[in-house]
């Protein structure tokens, strides 16, 4: 069985030779193709009898709520020997500009655009993140990298360290740079107004994926380590709100649906509101929808790219 010898663009389409290993190299860049939405490419393998959900989501990039959705009914912490593991690594591209740092809140995922050279091809590079929780909402909207800072220190405000110590966990005002730091070893701040956002890594990399920060944006540590040393303070950050995205590859429009966002339950954009974007997004092109076909992915908003017209 081969381990640690492929980069994840060779794994995911090698599978069928092997259960690859852990490989935590950071992600590879994917061309941009004009008239093209679509990123990636479907995946699957079955679970060796020591795996996690958590553990084969890190090997190929993803985070936890998106190995979880695209695999319901599937034992996240003992999946089992040859159980069967959809891996969602193909994408729609969220909607926004195609330049710098690109965050869809819903899908927790980060779309990083390098600039491209005169000539050269364009790419994307995307990475799984964990976004802020319910009360600690990550804003949305335009912003900019304003600071790099290696090997961070946390100074948590009174807020956070009062949330700790009603369960009982004490922390320090400063906690220094090191292993131990919540910030992991990379940080990029945002330029956001009236609050110390961020993008970081972390020292609890399970967590990546998840609703659960203060507001900022928690990467696995060789993602964070690989993007901070491709982008320069002053790279725009957009933060969007997208639960429904709709892609076009060539003549095929393709929908993938995410859960809405905990503060949005309820409030979320219901299937009246997807019907309405199907149409807005149809009204140049003389193509049927097969609205049976988009009403499952909606109910099911497991994160996995559905083709919703027909020919």
């Amino acid at each position: 069985m081969l381990r640690r010898l492929l980069p994840r663009s060779l794994l995911l389409t090698s599978l069928w030779l092997c259960h690859a290993g852990p490989v935590l190299a950071g992600a590879e860049p994917m061309p941009l193709t004009p008239g093209v939405d679509l990123i990636g490419a479907p995946a699957s393998l079955e679970a060796d009898a020591d795996d996690t959900l958590i553990d084969i989501a890190r090997r190929f990039g993803l985070g936890y709520e998106e190995i979880v959705n695209a695999n319901r009914g599937v034992d996240p912490w003992l999946p089992g020997a040859g159980t069967p593991v959809t891996l969602p690594t193909r994408r729609v591209l969220p909607r926004g500009k195609r330049e710098g740092i690109l965050i869809n809140l819903p899908e927790h995922r980060l779309y990083y655009f390098p600039a491209v050279a005169a000539g050269g091809q364009p790419t994307v590079m995307s990475y799984p993140v964990s976004i802020g929780k319910m009360d600690w909402n990550t804003p949305l909207g335009v912003t900019r990298i304003s600071a790099k800072i290696k090997d961070p220190t946390w100074t948590p405000p009174k807020s956070v360290r009062d949330e700790h110590a009603l369960r009982g966990d004490i922390l320090p005002e400063v906690v220094p740079a090191g292993p131990d730091n919540p910030l992991g070893l990379f940080a990029m701040r945002l330029a956001i107004p009236g609050g110390a956002y961020m993008l970081h890594g972390t020292n609890r990399p399970a967590g990546v994926g998840m609703q659960v920060t203060h507001g900022c944006m928690r990467l696995y540590p060789e993602d964070v380590e690989q993007l901070f040393g491709m982008v320069s303070v002053g790279t725009p950050v957009q933060i969007v709100n997208q639960p429904f995205k709709l892609g076009w590859d060539g003549d095929a429009l393709w929908l993938e649906v995410h859960p809405p966002l905990q503060e949005d339950a309820g409030t979320a954009p219901d299937l009246t509101e997807l019907m309405r974007l199907i149409v807005e997004e149809t009204h140049t092109h003389a193509l049927p929808i097969d609205w049976q076909a988009a009403q499952r992915a909606y109910e099911d908003a497991n994160g996995i790219p559905v083709l919703i017209t027909t020919k």
